[in-house]
């Protein structure tokens, strides 16, 4: 089956605190707020929609999401439109958005031929000067740890197993990942994700027509370190 839909939906919104998701939108708000370009802002991979709501209502402006998944979009909560979208043919006009933001290395799960196309659609739709958020995992921090084990009981009652290696030779992060429900349906999917460190998230950048604008190591802003939890990326479209 496929990794994204029910089997990460319900093996990942209970680890989503209300605190946290509080955090990161208070983040995307004040950078968006102070961004010069005005205009529509567009969450890529909204899923069920934790930020797109309140970010929304935090901007008062419009806000679309776009996402693959269908039951996400189906379960998503209230405050925004959504559509049923291609990352690689997004149904947006060239120039259209102000600002766009993805989350959890949502733009990371895609082989290396695809990531600069990917990346170019997404400047496509950017409006000269307008901003792309990104936020991911430090290369460093996973490199660090390249095996990684969970198991435990959910709140439903069903058994999330899930396992991880890093390859630091291709930046991919290989995973499984096992949910067990309490009637013995087990739903299970491989998947990757895709890191670099910060000197080629900028080539990427640069080679899709965007330049890093800052790069910080969380939410509570401050440079990237080794062993930051986060890496939160902005990107200005170039206004050529």
């Amino acid at each position: 089956m496929s990794f994204f839909g029910e089997l990460y939906l319900r093996s990942t919104v209970p680890f989503l605190a209300r605190e946290v998701t509080e955090r990161e939108v208070a983040y995307l708000a004040e950078s968006f707020g102070r961004w010069p370009v005005r205009g529509p802002i567009v969450d890529l991979g909204c899923g069920h929609g934790r930020h797109a709501g309140p970010l929304s209502r935090a901007l008062g402006r419009p806000l679309l999401g776009i996402d693959l998944d269908r039951l996400s979009l189906l379960r998503r909560e209230d405050g925004f439109p959504a559509i049923r979208g291609d990352f690689f043919q997004l149904p947006l006009r060239d120039r259209s958005i102000a600002c766009a933001y993805s989350w959890y290395s949502t733009l990371f799960v895609f082989d290396d031929d695809r990531q600069l196309p990917l990346f170019r659609e997404v400047a496509r739709v950017l409006a000269p000067g307008g901003l792309l958020v990104l936020h991911t995992v430090p290369w460093e921090r996973v490199a660090a740890e390249p095996e990684a084990h969970y198991e435990g009981k959910l709140p439903d009652g069903s058994y999330l197993f899930e396992r991880s290696t890093f390859d630091p030779s291709t930046g991919r992060d290989n995973g499984f990942r096992a949910l067990r429900e309490t009637g013995g349906r087990v739903l299970s999917a491989h998947f990757f994700i895709r890191y670099y460190p910060l000197p080629q998230h900028c080539e990427l950048l640069r080679a899709a027509g965007m330049r890093m604008a800052w790069a910080h190591g969380g939410v509570a802003g401050g440079p990237p370190t080794p062993s930051s939890t986060d890496l939160i990326i902005g990107a200005e479209r170039e206004h050529a």
